[in-house]
């Protein structure tokens, strides 16, 4: 395959200075220019692993327009290729779905794929996005003005332009749970917001709904330019499967990188036209797709294999409980023991939230310990630091 196109290394500052790259990402849009690798200016450790592992300055496939990396907080990150013509069909997938384009506000990190197409959807509506500086973290203080500049901008271009954001659960659940009741308002104001990145406790989804928020639940990777699948149902073009042997999800459609930059042989895109993801899900009978849990971070807890996932969705369904991360530590007897670290907004003992998941699940699932915390700590792109927080058991920091 010919390859005559370099891949240079696009610096991406935080904040409002992010706004002097939008005519770079038009050049992308229209599939002029060398591919790009957006890196983040603020970090110049990932900065340095990214440019490492990436081979910038080098040819690359010249289909590719941009290589995103995957999220992990330690090893080498892969580098998903994507060609101008997948980042547009993601678009106009998204616009279909949502009820048309729009002009989208930026409130997460525009070096990772979601806030990428926060900007990317935007400016191919012909709308600059409007950008909430995160840099220092998401203040929901800061929301109203930020959507007013969202919603006003839109009104002064003809009024019609429908106006959008994309959150991750956290935000959201800070909105709800600290927010001024006029952020609630702004998001409630938006079209839709999208809401990925992590799972989204079933109460977390009730309250939004009941303040007027409407939420779309997206799911997607780097690999699929972003969510492909919004509420369970596959977007215009993409297909889904399931493995019947381990439950994997298997995705299709014209949104698929090309391939991984430092991997090309990597079994995950073995299959012409498909995308092997390491999640285990299901489809229902109504046609929508439930993930249940990453089949990478499944535990071996005495024999038995347990997928955290499952663990953390039922400590979401106890009242008390913002956030829930479940890993695993070594374990003399059993090989692994799961333990969850958990964010909570009214009191509730670890032995409580124990018998709560014994109730839903079995005593096989039950953490063997809980430990609440302030704040789970998140990688750069708003998941969960599963590492980290395996470590802070380990060494005592938390635990129980």
């Amino acid at each position: 395959m010919p390859v005559t196109r370099d891949l240079r290394t696009l610096p991406v500052p935080g904040g409002v200075a992010v706004t002097a790259l939008f005519p770079t990402f038009e050049q992308l849009l229209a599939d002029r220019g060398p591919a790009l690798l957006p890196v983040p200016s603020d970090d110049p450790a990932r900065m340095r692993l990214l440019v490492g592992a990436m081979h910038p300055d080098e040819p690359i496939d010249d289909r590719a327009a941009l290589v995103v990396s995957t999220s992990g907080s330690t090893g080498t990150p892969k580098g998903a290729m994507l060609s101008a013509a997948a980042l547009a069909a993601s678009a106009s997938a998204t616009d279909a779905f949502l009820g048309g384009p729009g002009r989208w506000l930026l409130a997460l990190p525009a070096h990772h794929i979601a806030g990428l197409q926060v900007i990317l959807r935007s400016l191919r509506a012909g709308h600059e996005p409007v950008v909430m500086d995160v840099t220092r973290g998401f203040d929901p203080a800061a929301l109203p003005g930020a959507v007013a500049a969202c919603t006003g901008t839109s009104a002064a271009a003809g009024g019609s332009a429908r106006t959008y954001t994309s959150l991750v659960p956290g935000q959201l659940a800070k909105v709800l749970d600290e927010g001024p009741v006029e952020a609630v308002a702004a998001l409630a104001s938006l079209d839709a917001v999208l809401l990925g990145g992590a799972a989204a406790a079933p109460e977390l989804l009730d309250r939004a709904a009941g303040a007027g928020i409407r939420v779309v639940r997206t799911y997607g990777m780097s690999e699929t330019a972003g969510g492909c699948v919004y509420d369970g149902l596959p977007l215009d073009g993409v297909e889904m499967e399931i493995d019947d042997d381990e439950g994997r999800v298997w995705l299709a459609g014209p949104q698929l990188a090309l391939g991984y930059r430092n991997a090309p042989d990597h079994p995950a895109f073995a299959r012409a036209g498909w995308f092997r993801t390491d999640d285990a899900g299901r489809i229902g009978q109504d046609g929508r797709l439930r993930i249940l849990g990453r089949l990478d971070e499944a535990l071996s807890v005495g024999g038995l294999t347990l997928l955290p996932q499952a663990v953390e969705d039922s400590l979401r369904q106890h009242g008390s409980v913002v956030d829930v991360a479940v890993v695993g530590v070594p374990d003399p007897r059993l090989g692994t023991r799961p333990v969850a670290a958990v964010t909570l907004r009214s009191t509730a003992t670890p032995d409580e939230l124990r018998t709560h998941v014994t109730a839903l699940l079995g005593a096989h699932s039950a953490p063997a310990a809980v430990a609440v915390v302030d704040a789970l700590p998140l990688l750069p792109g708003g998941k969960v630091d599963r590492r980290a927080v395996a470590a802070r058991f380990l060494d005592g920091t938390i635990g129980g």
